[in-house]
């Protein structure tokens, strides 16, 4: 997929001011969105091991105990490394047990070819959603975070996620907690720009992405 240059994302986020004026104020105050801009600095494989690692810890504990992964597998996150780390490795690091199981999932459905990460750049957001939720431990949330900031797709609506409805909610002054189901009708209104507008609305909660 094409990077998105500067000046589109511009005008993705004026497209969205038009559509939906309740959006200006936290455009305006906002600095430019990041999805796509740049490329990820990590391969799939590991973004989505750090991803495993890191759900539900803060972000300061989940950057030490990928730490220790790293270190413990020889300094790189790979399949072929991480294959040679036991449970009882992975849990001297920090990882939960569930979390170690999930990493061997994915690291053995990684080297048998199960999953083709190099097809991924070809392949709609339901294809890769079908490859990767089978998998323990990867749930619909971290599908989606995976889609929209490591592989720069702007057409996700992430509804499940309790931040960017919170965000949603205070950028249009609701007065009531909508419904993911609601909110999920919402997202016609944004064609090929819905992680842009999702995006704004974590900004409007300080909703903290950074560990993609």
């Amino acid at each position: 997929m094409a990077l998105t240059s500067i000046e589109d994302m511009k005008k993705h986020a004026r497209a969205i001011v038009r559509i939906d004026p309740a959006f200006a104020p936290i455009v305006k105050q906002s600095p430019l969105c990041s999805i796509n801009l740049k490329r990820p600095g990590r391969g799939h494989y590991e973004t989505l091991v750090t991803s495993i690692i890191s759900q539900q810890l803060a972000v300061k504990a989940a950057d030490t105990i990928r730490d220790r992964v790293r270190t413990l597998a020889g300094g790189s996150l790979t399949p072929e490394a991480l294959e040679k780390l036991s449970a009882e490795d992975l849990r001297a690091a920090g990882v939960s047990g569930a979390k170690a199981r999930a990493i061997a999932e994915l690291t053995t459905a990684t080297l048998s070819g199960a999953i083709e990460f190099k097809k991924f750049s070809k392949m709609s957001n339901e294809e890769i959603s079908a490859e990767l939720l089978p998998l323990w431990g990867i749930g619909r949330w971290t599908v989606e975070m995976f889609l929209m900031f490591h592989l720069g797709r702007l057409d996700l609506w992430p509804v499940g996620d309790l931040a960017m409805r919170r965000g949603w909610e205070k950028i249009h002054q609701l007065d009531y907690q909508i419904d993911p189901k609601e909110l999920d009708l919402i997202a016609a209104k944004f064609p090929g720009r819905q992680s842009i507008a999702a995006w704004y609305c974590w900004r409007a909660t300080e909703g903290d992405s950074s560990s993609w």
